[in-house]
């Protein structure tokens, strides 16, 4: 098949790339600079100059690829702040891709005679109901309001995620990726969370009981080539096997990448400096299962725990 990347140097469009050429499909990339050409050119990719906020500009771009298939990749997450309390913020531009960019790409696509339309969203935990079961499949509602912190980033992922799956004149998938780890991710050896847990910088709020679901970055990308020719429209977690509460998570990583045994913070301590959704985050976010896209999608993921991950996909 023809595919297009919406994003095709971004952190899951750089490892598909590889993937989908070795299966034999021709494959063009986005990207915002030259330079991102000459690196897809690399792995037998056609690269295509793209500006995602600027409606001719992705016309154009879907026009000159003149795909089967979109995959939606596009955010902006490379110079997040780490400060929970300035969450909206610091997702302001990730935020206008997953609103203004995938209205372009859906337009763009109806244009083009697009087939499939997969696109990214996310599904680690903090965007669910946090009452009932603490691990979710992808029946479960999204919460009303996670926190004036996040408001805002919720509302564009309900945006992306009612858009696609609301498409009549595409194959509209979304993909609720969980909380990303390895190489070049800040749950990584080297990455901001492996650092903040090596200073011992990073304590445990309150029981720790909220729950987490991670993935590795190597399964992001296989999810996501398995759903461009399978799976029926609509939405599929692409979690570990294993959602795992903060007070099991936290440790573990800190004892990986050679720090000491995270501290303990009462809540009431934290609220005033990680906000009401940071509190959240460590004590009452829920966990999604996988069981639907190991099931419709055939995937399975090569790390099927975070522990296993933790231990050897870290870098």
């Amino acid at each position: 098949m023809r595919i297009f990347i919406a994003g095709g140097t971004g952190a899951v469009g750089i490892r598909m790339v590889p993937l989908l050429v070795a299966a034999g499909h021709e494959v063009y990339g986005s990207t915002r600079h030259d330079a991102g050409c000459e690196t897809l050119a690399g792995l037998g990719a056609t690269g295509v100059v793209m500006d995602p906020l600027n409606p001719q500009s992705v016309t154009d771009a879907v026009t000159k690829a003149s795909p089967e298939v979109i995959v939606h990749q596009l955010t902006a997450l490379g110079s997040l702040s780490g400060n929970l309390k300035k969450w909206d913020q610091d997702f302001a531009m990730t935020n206008r891709l997953r609103t203004e960019g995938t209205d372009h790409l859906l337009a763009a696509a109806r244009a083009a005679g697009v087939r499939r339309f997969v696109a990214q969203s996310f599904g680690g935990g903090w965007t669910l109901e946090r009452i009932g079961d603490w691990v979710k499949d992808e029946t479960s509602s999204l919460i009303e309001d996670p926190g004036k912190e996040a408001r805002g980033t919720l509302a564009a992922i309900r945006h992306l995620e009612d858009a696609v799956t609301s498409a009549s004149d595409v194959e509209g998938l979304v993909l609720r990726y969980g909380n990303f780890y390895g190489p070049g991710n800040a749950a990584s050896r080297d990455g901001a969370i492996g650092e903040l847990l090596r200073k011992g910088k990073m304590p445990v709020v309150g029981g720790g009981t909220g729950v987490w679901s991670f993935v590795h970055i190597d399964d992001v990308a296989s999810a996501t080539v398995a759903a461009i020719d399978r799976g029926a429209p609509g939405i599929y977690n692409i979690v570990d096997d294993e959602p795992a509460p903060v007070n099991q998570w936290m440790p573990f990583l800190a004892e990986q990448v050679g720090g000491r045994n995270p501290m303990r913070l009462p809540a009431w301590l934290a609220r005033p400096l990680i906000g009401e959704f940071g509190v959240a985050l460590m004590t009452s976010v829920r966990g999604s299962s996988n069981a639907k896209a190991k099931r419709e999608l055939g995937w399975t993921p090569s790390y099927p725990t975070w522990r296993e991950g933790f231990r050897t996909g870290i870098g």
